[in-house]
Formats: structure tokens, sequence, C-alpha cells
């Protein structure tokens, strides 16, 4: 193939046979080169046999990745098949056993707190503040005193009404030495009854001036003790308004102090006029109804109280009406004017069925719970949920000593496999057998951080449930 090609090579450069070059051709030929010479050189050049055998190393690489299968492929394929002939793994849940208990009907509002008492100390005489007795924000009881002014005008004052009560008394003295006198005199006929009318009256005069000269030696002493401030209630202190050194007047519109009693204290809550007919039949019956207060976010309990009083009208903005009730504050957890979530326990219902919150699930129109079967299976059961608490709620359908779960819905439907996990430290109520209790004494605590999440599932009972928050937050319903 070399020859033929070189021979059409030299066909194509071959000159005409008229023109001149194919004379001088003729004359002297050219020598061409040998192209198959070339070519021959040029494949075997060592840099494109390397670049051929790297192009097929590659190849070679690729085809083997892709036929050898990934490593322990095999090995999981084998694992999955084997798994998938045999019966499938249960489902690790966390379950809690329906009791026989009591629970409380709440009443949920907001309220502030208010101390019983809130004085403002006043000076009830003029004068220059000398000394104060406390600390800002220091707790001092009914007599301590306070502060002090100063007290040398006022003590003036009574050393001179002491000494014209004692002129004035003298001169009362005298006057009845006067009428004895007089007395006498008359009954002998000595003076006219006119000069003993006048001495009686004089000693009338007399009485009079001592009587008033008494007065004023109590204002005086009044005065001096002003001078002396003490506190009225047992509180706290506020932040001080005046310094020593400042003149004082009795008519100054703003006080030295503002003192707090805390114990005990009031918080005022407005409810709800739809329930009034509850409250007002426990007042009548003379039943204790029973106050929580919480933090702002239901998650601190701050205090227990008792109503104290039920306003006498409806606000008719709000259709609410307001309460107070008296909490002891030994811890003085409650703060003048704070915020407060108050939970009124109206009712107790007694005997019921509880079941923890969280293993209610929901659809569209019922509510349900998964039973723990003795084979270890679930069953969706639908139940009627009453008054809930946030942590227990009271329901019919499920019978005491029932097992129920409480998670893993997501897993859970008719007739699935089950296995009882054991319970974290986060839940520690929610075991095999455990059986949520109420408080002691009947009505258990409302839970201060709401009740578990539960679910509502999409098609029903058997259906995924898909997780969604619980609506125990707002009163109690039944």
């Amino acid at each position: 193939m070399g020859e033929h090609t070189s021979d059409a090579l030299n066909a194509s450069v071959s000159p005409l046979p008229d023109s001149p070059q194919a004379a001088a051709s003729s004359e002297a030929p050219t020598a061409l080169p040998d192209i198959s010479d070339h070519r021959r050189s040029k494949i075997g050049s060592p840099r494109i046999w390397l670049i051929v055998l790297a192009i097929l190393g590659g190849c070679g690489f690729f085809f083997l990745q892709r036929q050898a299968p990934p490593s322990g492929q095999g090995s999981g394929q084998s694992g999955r098949g084997r798994q998938g002939a045999g019966p499938p793994l249960p489902v690790p849940i966390t379950v809690a056993s329906a009791t026989t208990g009591d629970i409380g009907v709440y009443v949920n509002a907001l309220g502030y707190v208010t101390p019983l008492y809130m004085v403002t100390l006043h000076s009830r005489v003029d004068g220059q503040l000398m000394a104060i007795h406390y600390r800002e924000g220091q707790m001092v009881h009914e007599g301590d005193v306070l502060a002090e002014l100063d007290a040398r005008p006022y003590q003036a004052l009574l050393t001179q009404a002491e000494g014209t009560y004692d002129r004035d008394k003298a001169l009362l003295d005298e006057a009845y030495i006067d009428l004895s006198r007089y007395k006498e005199a008359y009954a002998k006929n000595a003076i006219p009854k006119q000069q003993l009318d006048v001495q009686q009256a004089t000693v009338l005069q007399e009485e009079g001036t001592v009587k008033f000269d008494k007065g004023q030696v109590d204002g005086a002493k009044v005065n001096l003790d002003y001078c002396t401030i003490k506190s009225p209630i047992t509180g706290r202190v506020g932040l001080r308004l005046v310094d020593p050194g400042n003149i004082v007047h009795a008519a100054d519109s703003n006080g030295m102090l503002i003192l707090t009693q805390l114990q005990p204290i009031t918080v005022v809550f407005s409810v709800a006029e739809d329930a009034l007919p509850q409250i007002e039949q426990q007042l009548r019956l003379h039943h204790r109804l029973t106050v929580d207060a919480y933090d702002r976010a239901e998650l601190h309990k701050m205090g227990s109280g008792s109503v104290e009083a039920l306003d006498n009208q409806i606000d008719a903005t709000t259709g609410t009406v307001r309460l107070r009730a008296t909490f002891p504050n030994k811890d003085n957890a409650l703060f003048a004017n704070q915020f407060v979530n108050a939970k009124l326990l109206v009712d107790t219902q007694r005997g019921v069925v509880l079941i923890p919150t969280a293993a209610i699930q929901r659809n569209g129109d019922s509510a349900f719970v998964y039973i723990v079967n003795p084979d270890q299976t679930v069953s969706s059961k639908t139940v009627t949920a009453g008054t809930t608490d946030e942590n227990l709620t009271a329901v019919t359908g499920v019978e005491a000593g029932q097992v129920v779960a409480v998670d893993g819905f997501d897993k859970l439907g008719d007739g699935v496999k089950v296995s009882v996990k054991q319970p974290s430290a986060a839940n520690p109520g929610a075991s095999p057998g455990s059986s949520p209790t109420g408080s002691p004494g009947g009505s258990p605590t409302a839970g201060a951080g709401g009740g578990g999440p539960s679910a509502s599932p999409a098609g029903g009972p058997a259906a995924s449930p898909s997780a969604s928050p619980s609506s125990g937050s707002g009163e109690a319903k039944q």
C-alpha cells in the first residue's frame, strides 16, 4: 500500500508535458521524500505507544469497576434477602397502663399579683431628714424605725407647752383656794353672793385654760413622735426616694419610701362568665376553691392559694368576672404587679379511667388509642376524651388495667408486633404496667409544661399518624 501511495503522490506532482518545468524536470529530476518511511517512523514513536497504553489501561480499569460489585454489597443483599424471608422486626414502643383515679376540672385564667397593703410613707411634720435606718429592698417589720427628722424644734415647742401648762395649772390651784375661802365667808354672810359666783366662774375659766394647755402638750408630743418615722406594716422597702439632708414637708406629693406587704399576697384574675355558675355553686357550699399560680411560660408553679372574694359584676366589654385569691407566699416567689397564669380548681371527677394525654391519637372526627394485646400486637380502639390536665386525660372506651402505647405511632397499625422498651429518664412514668396516678388527695395537679404531643392520623386508626401538638392548653373541658 505504501508503494501505491508513493506512485500516486509522484503522479500528482509530475509537471505537464509542454511546460518548462517538465523540460527541467526531465533534465534534472527532483528526488521526493519517502512518505511511507515517515509514517512508519511516526507510528513507531514511543510517545504514541505510551498514550495508547494509558488509554487502554483506563478503559480496562473502568470496565472492571463497572463489573465488580461494591464492597459489602453482596453480603448486604443476601442479608436483606434473609430478612425479607423472615418475619418483620417488632416496633419498639413505650407504654402506660390505664388506671382509675381522680382528676380535677380546672379553669385557666390570666392574672396579676396585688399586695394586700402597699403604703407610701410621708412625713407628718416639716423638717430636715437626718438619718435613715433601712436598706433598699430590706424586709422590715411593723414598728421598725425607718427614718428620723430633726426633732429639736418640736422638742422646744413641747417644753414651751409644758411650761404654759404648769403656769396655768398653778393659777387653777390658786382659784380653787380662793373659791374655798369665799364659800366659808359667804356662809358667815361676810361677802355677797355675787363675789362667790365670780370666783366659781374664775375656777371654771382656769380649768378650761389648763385643759387647753394639756392639749398643747399632747400635740407637741405627737409632733415630736412624728420626727421618728416607723414602719406601719411588715413588708419590703422599695428604693429610697429622699436622701438624708433634704427638707421634707407634710404637704409633699411624693413620699419618702414605699412599703409593700408580701406575706400574704393576693392574685387578681379574670375568668369567663361561662364558668361563673360552677364557681358560685362551690362558694355557696362554702367549699375552698384552690388556685395555683404559674409563671408566664407555665413551666414553674409559684404557689397555691384559695379564692378570697368574687367581684360583684361582670365586665361587659370582655365578658369576664374578677376573683381575688390569697397566697401565703412563704418563699416570696410572688412579686407585686407580676403577671401569672392562674388555674382555678372548680370540681373534681372521681373514679374515672385515666391515661396519658400523649397516648390519645386523633383523626378528623374521633379519638383513638393503640391497645397493646397479650400477644404483643397492637390494635386501635376509639375512645371519648373528657377532662384533661395536660398530663392525664379521663377517657371512656378503655378499661382500667389495659396497656396503651405512648409513642412510636408512625409505625403502628392494627396487628403490628411491638416490643416494650425501657423508659427513659425524661419519661419515667411511661413503662410496662406503669400507672399514671393523680396527686394525693384526689385531683392531680395540672402539669406546668403541657402534655406530650398527640398524633392525628389522616385516614383513620390504621393510617400512619402525623405528630401534632396536644390541644390541652385551654380551659379543662368535660
